[in-house]
């Protein structure tokens, strides 16, 4: 079985010592998606089982256990391998649109001089040539410099929302503005429904494994229609384990035993009041890097056009051969290229107005499940309190332990006898 790499990271978190129900709250994992993981985990690293006397189990792992795992396994060391290759590699996809652009626009341009050069050329029999204005003055002198370290003003703040990190735009060098323009720089929420289960295992977990439906709207999308009949709180009860019951008055609170065992009393954790999406940026380039790759996209393309009209039958590429047969021979590919320079960025802006138009709305709704549970009425407040009454916490402690793999089980049976007759003989010598 592979091992899942949220449930290590959910491990490494928790102190390498957890329930199912810590790493299900804290992965935002189904329950026996944890279940099944931590004894994967537990049985290729050599982890142990640790059994309180209610029965409860908690896994104890080895603090050294990704290095064992590397040993033991090649695959690990090539996926550890590729997570050093792929940052290299990918920065250079990342550059080589804008190294494309610069080339494209150099071609376009040495295509175009010297044409007009070989045209003033065949006129120069006819022409004054010491006259300046027979020969075409081209400006295609830009400040690589500047492409390469723009924005000297330092003014931008690096920006940190939670799980989407916005990158500073004085990072980011020209070329890679250019593939930030061209494609934009990722989707903001990727782990957009991670998120919302480690949130809603969070709060199950704060309010000891008993909840009401009103207390996991704000992390759910719930339609209006669906707030009645409560049907949106299916998916939570098969995710966790959980299970619906009933109040004398008839209302259902949903109660979830495996998230109320675990492996050390915490402290309450912080939770937003309501899952947030992070809207999508167009780029996170700065603004001048922008006009500047606008600008020199422009420039490609009407260069492709002038270039083009000079070589519309072809019979100027064949008689002068070489460079200008080779540009002409890719002409195509430079329009193509020109035109979804400029092409894609305009879709996507359009696309992003879209998406940030029903992101807004998802907001906006789950927070307006927030505050009316912060303002809840009576009615609500006496769910929650019955809810409370299912509410528990099983630790699952080093001083119950029915049983641990970490000791030979005769040995740990001599144990007990010797806890069990120290306890008879402390209770015969306490006095009367």
């Amino acid at each position: 079985m592979s091992l899942n790499p949220k449930i290590m990271t959910a491990v490494e978190q928790l102190n390498y010592r957890v329930t199912v129900g810590d790493v299900a709250a804290q992965a935002g994992l189904k329950i026996n998606q944890a279940e099944r993981g931590l004894l994967a985990l537990a049985s290729e690293v050599s982890g142990n089982l640790q059994v309180s006397e209610a029965g409860d189990i908690a896994y104890l792992f080895p603090r050294n256990f990704r290095a064992v795992l590397r040993n033991k396994d090649w695959r690990l060391r090539l996926q550890a391998l590729w997570a050093k290759i792929w940052p290299v590699l990918f920065y250079l996809i990342r550059v080589s649109f804008g190294i494309v652009l610069l080339l494209s626009i150099v071609l376009i341009f040495v295509a175009i001089a010297l044409i007009l050069i070989a045209m003033s050329s065949s006129q120069g029999d006819r022409e004054d040539r010491g006259s300046g204005d027979s020969w075409p003055r081209l400006w295609i002198t830009p400040d690589l410099f500047w492409f390469f370290n723009p924005n000297p003003y330092r003014h931008h703040a690096y920006a940190d929302h939670g799980h989407y990190r916005q990158r500073d735009p004085e990072q980011m060098n020209f070329l890679e503005a250019i593939f930030s323009f061209l494609f934009g720089d990722g989707n903001p929420n990727p782990n957009l429904e991670e998120r919302r289960w480690q949130e809603i295992g969070t709060v199950i977990q704060q309010n000891g494994g008993a909840v009401t439906a009103e207390q996991l709207t704000p992390y759910l999308d719930v339609a209006d229609r669906q707030l009645e009949s409560e049907d949106y709180v299916l998916p939570v009860l098969t995710h966790f384990d959980g299970r619906p019951e009933v109040s004398p008055q008839g209302e259902i609170i949903y109660h979830f035993p495996t998230l109320q065992t675990t492996a050390t009393a915490r402290q309450q954790q912080s939770v937003s009041a309501f899952l947030q999406e992070y809207p999508w940026k167009f780029s996170q380039a700065g603004s001048g890097q922008i006009l500047m790759a606008i600008g020199l996209g422009g420039l490609n393309l009407i260069g492709a056009m002038v270039l083009g009209s000079l070589l519309r039958d072809g019979a100027v590429a064949a008689q002068l051969g070489g460079f200008v047969a080779f540009v002409y021979s890719i002409f195509g590919i430079l329009v193509a290229y020109g035109i979804g320079f400029l092409g894609i960025p305009l879709l996507r802006y359009f696309w992003i107005q879209r998406q940030n138009g029903k992101i807004t709305e998802r907001n906006q709704q789950r927070q307006v499940c927030a505050v009316a549970l912060s303002q809840a009425n009576p009615s609500l407040q006496q769910k929650i309190r019955y809810a409370q009454t299912f509410a528990a916490q099983s630790v699952v402690s080093s001083d119950n332990l029915a049983y641990t793999t970490e000791k030979d089980l005769l040995e740990q049976e001599f144990e007990r006898s010797d806890a069990i007759d120290a306890e008879w003989q402390r209770r015969l010598n306490a006095p009367e």
